[in-house]
């Protein structure tokens, strides 16, 4: 096993500093590291919107499309279409249906 002298030195201050049980298991955080961008009821809007036809001109739903429509529609202040994919990524959906 390979372990690098920081990784002993980061232990060793960690132990003096906090005690036996932190060193060993580490801090729980106190509160996510990024707050949650969109709550329950946004997120059922963003899923609805993209099982819904998409707009005239378009074949399907792509992401940045979805984005925009959420900031328009006024469900969102702002949205990334990072957020929009990681959103529905959490539910399974299908472009065949």
């Amino acid at each position: 096993m390979l372990c690098f002298i920081k990784t002993v030195e980061n232990l060793r201050r960690r132990f003096v500093e906090q005690g036996f049980t932190t060193a060993l298991n580490g801090q729980k955080r106190v509160h996510p590291p990024i707050d949650k961008l969109l709550d329950g009821e946004q997120e059922a809007k963003v899923i609805a919107m993209r099982l819904g036809s998409p707009p005239t001109g378009y074949g399907h739903w792509i992401l940045r499309l979805l984005a925009r429509k959420l900031v328009e529609l006024e469900i969102a202040e702002t949205i990334s279409h990072e957020t929009v994919r990681q959103t529905l990524k959490k539910t399974v959906w299908d472009d065949q249906a």
